[in-house]
């Protein structure tokens, strides 16, 4: 194997870049290309603003602090409310989300991919951006878990639907519907800048949605059930990059064990639990909470009041706390419509595991079934062929490499990664960002 010049320095994007603007680009391309070659700077420096703002000047800490600090605490119920307000810390959790990836790719997992011994450049960067996944879900599914399993809700669905409307929350569960929200938007934000694949409409009406969905059952204090469903996503999210680091690393043995995990988990999560729920959203929402509307804070709470007409009183619970917020069987067909859009695309994406699974067992490679555009694939595999003969092979040495061109396109895509597989030494990407 072929190692460069120990005189050039290991560069990986800390950002996850995609391939650089060519000559000629847009403005949007270069600017993308920017953002995200400079994320890390951007992001702590925007922070650090913000708090030497909040430290130095004392008229804007009433201001600053909403970034950083949960909004609408009543003191007399010792919970908090909803209201626009959060958009702050929403704001301040993309940034930091942003930052702190970035950070954590270039200085933690890059180095403990060559570690290691992984020994191509894809991987490296492949194994970074998973590994990134995984320490996010590390930390929020099992947050996720012991939220419900500390709920009135456990095990119980009617439980979901009780005592509505639930003006107020604990502290706990605001940070988690708020953070989820903000890790969305993040991916939405993503989408945008990095190399569009086939199923870019797709990932970008899920996002789309659940960010909705995010929204809508948190001014409507329909947080119980907007929870569950993150929890459900989680798992899943958890586990498909933890098998696709252990492929990364060489560890095929127990790649194909979590890889299994992830099937059986995904097909009851995704299919089994999200359907329960949604037939709960159908079945005992209508029976459990009376068409009617409330106002006032959770603590002066006035209702049930008769239904109001129209149309303007549906926004009032995303700009006041203490608004009118109602709730009719339209607004349950409308909520479940949007929970179904997303079974409809998770039905889309299982049919493509299945095809995945079926093709492992016949002792095929297990290929990505998706691809990126085609004018894309044929300007980076020049940019290879370029690379390939400065370095004069493809694969050379980790401790050197300088990475470039589709390997820095390919670490912006998420999660898209492939799985080995035992008596396979070679897998391509494959389930691409299959994650809510």
């Amino acid at each position: 194997m072929t190692k460069v010049d120990p005189s050039q320095n290991w560069r990986l994007s800390s950002q996850s870049t995609r391939k650089g603007p060519q000559k000629g680009g847009s403005l949007r391309k270069n600017l993308a290309r920017w953002i995200f070659d400079n994320q890390i700077g951007i992001s702590f420096g925007l922070i650090a603003v913000l708090f030497v703002t909040h430290i130095c000047l004392a008229r804007a800490r009433p201001y600053t602090s909403r970034f950083f600090n949960l909004s609408y605490y009543n003191s007399y119920t010792g919970k908090y409310a909803a209201g626009h307000d959060d958009l702050f810390f929403i704001s301040f959790c993309i940034v930091l989300f942003a930052g702190i990836r970035a950070a954590f790719m270039k200085y933690v997992l890059v180095p403990l991919a060559r570690v290691f011994g992984t020994a191509t450049r894809k991987n490296v960067t492949k194994f970074s951006e998973q590994g990134w996944i995984f320490t996010y879900y590390t930390i929020f599914c099992p947050l996720g878990m012991y939220i419900y399993y500390k709920s009135p809700y456990f095990l119980n669905m009617e439980e979901l639907w009780t005592n509505w409307p639930q003006r107020e929350l604990n502290g706990l569960m605001k940070v988690y519907i708020l953070a989820e929200g903000a890790y969305y938007v993040k991916e939405i934000i993503v989408l945008h800048i990095q190399g569009r694949r086939k199923d870019y409409w797709e990932m970008m009406g899920h996002h789309v949605v659940t960010v909705g969905l995010i929204y809508v059952s948190y001014a409507y204090h329909q947080t119980r059930v907007g929870h569950l469903i993150l929890m459900l996503m989680d798992f899943v999210d958890l586990v498909l990059p933890l098998a696709k680091c252990l492929k990364y690393l060489g560890f095929t043995t127990l790649c194909d064990i979590v890889f299994g995990v992830f099937v059986v988990s995904w097909l009851f999560t995704r299919h089994v639990f999200y359907l329960l729920t949604c037939w709960s959203v159908y079945s005992d929402l209508p029976r459990l909470i009376i068409p009617a509307c409330y106002k006032g804070t959770a603590d002066q709470l006035e209702g049930p009041l008769p239904l109001l007409t129209g149309w303007s009183h549906l926004l009032e619970p995303f700009g006041d706390l203490a608004g009118t917020v109602c709730f009719n069987n339209n607004m349950m067909f409308g909520f479940l419509c949007f929970l179904l859009f997303i079974q409809v695309l998770q039905i889309m994406w299982s049919v493509s595991i299945i095809r995945i699974v079926i093709r492992v067992l016949q002792g095929n490679n297990a290929e990505d079934v998706r691809s990126d555009m085609e004018d894309e694939e044929e300007e980076e595999q020049q940019q290879e062929e370029h690379i390939s003969k400065l370095l004069g092979k493809e694969e050379v040495g980790v401790e050197n490499i300088v990475l470039t061109g589709r390997d820095r396109r390919s670490s912006i895509k998420g999660t898209a990664t492939g799985v080995s597989f035992r008596g396979q030494n070679t897998r391509k990407q494959f389930l691409n960002r299959m994650r809510m």
